[in-house]
């Protein structure tokens, strides 16, 4: 989870985002109302644990989102600790919060080489789990959870993270013992478990057109060639003020509209090295908003999901060392100049 941002500007449309007309920065009302006629939502991953110890915290989750996912909930290593043991409290209390105000829910994620179960880890590094058995225990997994869920999710990560930065795939214990069919398989079970569910890969530093994103595009080319079906294509969006803002995002995200695909901003945020400034507000502001514009501009873009919202609870500081303010409000929940532009843009934005 990393990667870029700041510096040039991409239209004149985007002063708008800065400089919002009164009007606009006048109306008292949260982000899923600015957002509601143009066809994208707007989302954030939630913390179940500030969700259950902060009011303002799932007040606000409420009033300016009508999407939300899972931060860790959802996760494999979160669901079945221990083996055969599973555990769908967490989860099941957030999409049923969701579906009580109205908001939709993407499924986070399948399957990732992070947050996996110790006991899965512990086996097949042993040897105790064998190729064999690793197949049949992830197939179980997906239709375990997909199938739990059946009906009240809208789109899953169903693999998160399969291309590294070299544009490879992903040296994990899935490719390693079962080789790429893996990926297919996933998909497959997937949309067995859930027919009508949205099927994403996910990843980041493939906002733009680069040697990441364009084994992205192979990988899509070859699974519609053998009728796998997946569905969208979710770039995550973490993004840094300190580094040069990623080239052609309209044209990435419209490349792999043609193959069919949805698309969606699944993980954005903006950090910075601390302490926060007027230019890194202003240059966060600018990210933010280029990245939703490119979501607007394109046809099949359907969502825009931020990676937590307040830096009260953001993920970035413990991760990236000095740097953290990534979110659109700060610590005390107070809008920050990327929020007004995110507003900004959506109020002004449509298809």
């Amino acid at each position: 989870m990393t990667r870029a941002v700041a510096g040039t500007a991409i239209a004149a449309a985007l002063l708008l985002t800065l400089n919002p007309t009164s009007a606009v920065a006048a109306a008292d009302t949260g982000l899923r109302d600015a957002a509601k006629h143009t066809g994208v939502r707007i989302g954030t991953a939630v913390d179940m644990a500030a969700f259950n110890a902060d009011t303002t915290y799932r007040d606000a989750i409420n009033r300016e989102f009508n999407s939300v996912v899972a931060e860790n909930v959802m996760k494999w290593g979160e669901i079945e600790k221990e083996r055969g043991v599973l555990n769908f409290a967490a989860a099941d209390q957030l999409v049923d919060s969701a579906r009580a105000n109205g908001q939709q829910v993407r499924g986070h994620t399948l399957l990732w080489h992070n947050q996996l179960p110790g006991w899965l880890t512990a086996g097949v590094t042993s040897g105790e789990i064998d190729a064999a058995e690793l197949r049949q225990i992830l197939k179980r997994h997906v239709f375990e959870v997909a199938g739990h869920f059946r009906g009240r999710i809208v789109a899953w990560d169903v693999v998160n993270e399969i291309i590294d930065d070299n544009a490879q795939l992903r040296d994990t214990i899935f490719l390693r013992l079962l080789g790429p069919g893996y990926i297919a398989d996933m998909f497959r079970w997937a949309h067995q478990a859930d027919p009508k569910a949205k099927l994403y890969l996910n990843d980041y530093n493939v906002e733009g057109i680069n040697a990441k994103s364009t084994a992205y595009y192979d990988l899509v080319k070859q699974l519609k060639a053998d009728r796998v079906p997946v569905h969208g294509f979710g770039i995550q969006g973490h993004l840094g003020v300190q580094y040069p803002f990623p080239n052609n995002v309209l044209d990435n995200v419209r490349r792999f509209e043609k193959l069919g695909l949805d698309t969606a901003f699944t993980e954005v945020d903006v950090r910075m090295p601390m302490p926060p400034d007027a230019t890194k507000l202003q240059a966060q502001a600018y990210a933010y908003s280029a990245l939703l514009q490119a979501c607007l501009l394109a046809q099949r873009c359907v969502s825009f999901t931020v990676w937590g919202f307040t830096d009260k609870y953001s993920w970035v500081p413990g991760v990236f060392n000095g740097q953290g303010a990534a979110n659109l409000l700060d610590e005390n929940f107070i809008p920050k100049l990327a929020y007004d532009a995110v507003k900004t843009t959506f109020t002004l934005g449509g298809r």
